[in-house]
């Protein structure tokens, strides 16, 4: 296995100089071909794959997997001809005779490792960047969609030569092999848990990494919040894609005066999205294997167990990997749903008086992906957003930040390293290497050796004035 990867390795390792020397013509030819593959070529593929994988309803396919993904070309595209442009920069004075500038170059050969919630989105959306900046590719997508992960592979290889990008298929022990790789870069995305583990590889070959982790991202709803609109917009965050995205609402903290008010308004949008009963919803999609269905099982019957009150949903269909959407008040902090990353249709409800109660509990924990704030109070919205720390944030909305191609899009710490989407995951996957050119003689030359009282005197002045 480490031998037939060593090769594959090698191929693109020894490509990579005349990948990272294609002109910006060249490479937007390539993203061209992947967005023409996603948009007609393999368009009802990528549905059905989906589909089988685990009931995600074709529109929410075409919003979440392969919108964003052709919205990041078409984003590049307008833009890559200026970010391969030599950036000019200012030359102090005591370097005069000198220009200076900075070249993003690509760091060479990368690994991509995408998890199984947003499969395509999350591989090929890197795979925009890596292109962009020059790089060759190995693709690892997840096993756990296994339909996705070949229709993939189909794209791929309809496109690209194995010494430009190539997709690997298999599970831990493929990724492992992967790893002990001397990678210019890896991107990876999942829990925290695993990217240590990667970053723990990635350690002994020095190779940079962008990790895309998780977390426990909280959001808040105080007195001043449109119930309404607020509970319309966390139950679409926290049920679509049955919960199973990194950025979605962890768990929501409610003022305790609007929390009857909050709960019949999610009541009644989740009725509205789904019907009666969720499970007979074409709207609503299931949770990937039995593995983590039973794990969600899990969670409700330890807040039931721990006298927590099922507010809203609490039902399943182990046979069919169903969860229906929930919400579960009055949980001790023991309870797992809010010691752990739920990833699923599942949001706890906690309630506050002061708002220095809810910023001391958020601070309390590992930095979160996201932090979620409901409210038309300005000061308080202020106050939240400087005594707390995430890696995005948004207000009176939730998830959208991720659609937006001008944002940087990542953690901090526990919930990542590194940034992604637009110029951020183009520089991500680049070297910036500064170029300092001489083009007349330089001041610095009058001090070269043998140093002398006169040249003291000229650095002495140089201190205090330069």
């Amino acid at each position: 296995m480490n031998n037939q990867y060593q090769e594959l390795f090698d191929s693109q390792k020894e490509n990579q100089y005349a990948l990272g020397n294609s002109t910006f013509r060249e490479r937007i030819e390539k993203l061209e071909k992947l967005k023409q593959a996603l948009e007609h070529g393999y368009k009802q593929q990528i549905r059905e794959a989906l589909y089988k994988d685990f009931k995600k309803p074709h529109l929410e396919t075409d919003l979440t997997e392969i919108y964003p993904v052709i919205s990041e070309i078409k984003f590049v595209k307008q833009r890559l001809k200026g970010w391969l442009k030599p950036q000019k920069v200012k030359s102090p004075l005591v370097l005069v005779g000198s220009s200076s500038y900075y070249v993003y170059e690509p760091k060479g050969v990368c690994l991509i490792i995408s998890p199984w919630n947003f499969p395509l989105n999350l591989t090929f959306g890197p795979l925009v960047s890596a292109l962009a900046a020059g790089n060759t590719v190995i693709l690892k997508p997840s096993e756990l969609t296994p339909h996705i992960a070949r229709v993939m592979e189909d794209i791929i290889t309809s496109i690209f030569k194995p010494n430009e990008v190539k997709v690997v298929q298999g599970a831990v022990a493929e990724t492992t092999a992967l790893l002990q790789l001397p990678f210019n870069h890896i991107f990876f995305t999942g829990s925290p848990q695993i990217g240590k583990l990667v970053m723990q590889a990635a350690a002994k070959h020095l190779t940079s990494v962008t990790l895309e982790l998780g977390g426990k991202s909280p959001t808040i709803v105080d007195k001043s919040a449109d119930l309404k609109e607020a509970a319309k917009r966390i139950a679409w965050g926290k049920f679509v894609n049955s919960g199973q995205i990194c950025v979605s609402p962890d768990y929501v903290f409610v003022h305790e005066a609007i929390k009857a008010d909050f709960i019949k308004e999610m009541k009644l949008v989740v009725s509205e999205f789904y019907g009666a009963n969720a499970e007979t919803s074409a709207s609503y999609g299931r949770i990937v294997n039995a593995k983590h269905t039973g794990r969600l099982q899990k969670h409700i019957q330890n807040a039931k167990d721990l006298q927590g009150t099922v507010e809203l949903g609490g039902h399943f269909n182990a046979d069919e990997n169903y969860i229906s959407p929930t919400v579960i008040s009055n949980l001790p902090e023991e309870a797992t749903l809010l010691q752990e990353e739920i990833f699923g249709p599942v949001l706890p409800l906690k309630v506050f008086k002061e708002i220095s109660e809810v910023v001391s509990y958020i601070n309390s924990k590992p930095r979160p992906l996201a932090l979620y704030i409901y409210s038309k109070n300005k000061s308080q919205i202020k106050y939240i957003s400087a005594n707390t720390r995430a890696g995005s944030m948004c207000v009176n909305t939730n998830v959208l930040q991720y659609s937006n191609h001008n944002l940087p899009f990542g953690g901090v710490n526990n919930s990542g390293i590194g940034k992604a989407h637009g110029l951020f995951g183009f520089q991500e996957f680049s070297n910036r290497k500064s170029v300092l050119k001489q083009f007349t003689r330089g001041s610095i030359e009058l001090l070269f050796p043998p140093y002398t009282d006169l040249k003291q005197k000229l650095v002495d002045l140089t201190l205090k004035w330069f």
